[in-house]
């Protein structure tokens, strides 16, 4: 079995999908690791509620990118973890992990890429007025955004929609389809 380690930054409700994914053997993978860099966000306490081991930092603790991702990567090595997966994760992984983990590291973005990049998606996409929502999923590379796509889901926006209903659908996509594909990918379909 695959074993994945998930970074997180926030409030973790793609990492509680995983999780339930996990759990409901619908993501053949075991999570080996919750990496995060705000040692008090939800995603935390997520883990410790699944006995899912996490190691959180906090940067200006290192002397740069380089240092911290070194000792991500010492965590990733100790676990033998075969992908990451970002959930949420609001830093950019510099060369360290890029390097030990070329093509298995994995993204979730709330726009249709190429469109949109950045931490801001749902809202320029929303802002700019598309008609079509969606999500991406990607390899990341050493850009923003501008990995290999794996996949992407799309929904047409509908009368009466507002940014809070775009971003509860986009939610819903996410917590659907980020965990199936995350299969795929693990699991060579």
């Amino acid at each position: 079995m695959k074993k994945i380690a998930v970074f997180a930054s926030g409030f973790g409700s793609n990492f509680q999908a995983i999780i339930e994914a996990v759990e409901s053997r619908k993501l053949n993978a075991e999570i080996a690791l919750l990496v995060s860099d705000k040692p008090s966000c939800k995603a935390v306490e997520r883990a410790s509620a699944h006995g899912i081991d996490a190691f959180t930092f906090c940067a200006k603790d290192y002397a740069g990118k380089a240092a911290y991702e070194q000792a991500i990567l010492t965590e990733l090595k100790n676990r033998q973890v075969d992908y990451i997966v970002l959930a949420g994760y609001m830093r950019i992984i510099g060369k360290t992990l890029l390097e030990a983990y070329p093509m298995r590291i994995i993204n979730l973005h709330p726009a249709l890429l190429p469109s949109f990049p950045g931490a801001h998606g749902i809202a320029d996409a929303y802002n700019y007025g598309v008609k079509v929502f969606g999500i991406t999923i990607h390899f990341v590379d050493e850009g923003v955004d501008t990995g290999k796509i794996i996949d992407q889901f799309s929904f047409h926006i509908e009368k009466g929609d507002t940014l809070d209903t775009v971003e509860t659908k986009i939610h819903q996509l996410e917590h659907k389809h980020f965990p199936e594909t995350i299969d795929k990918v693990v699991n060579g379909c």
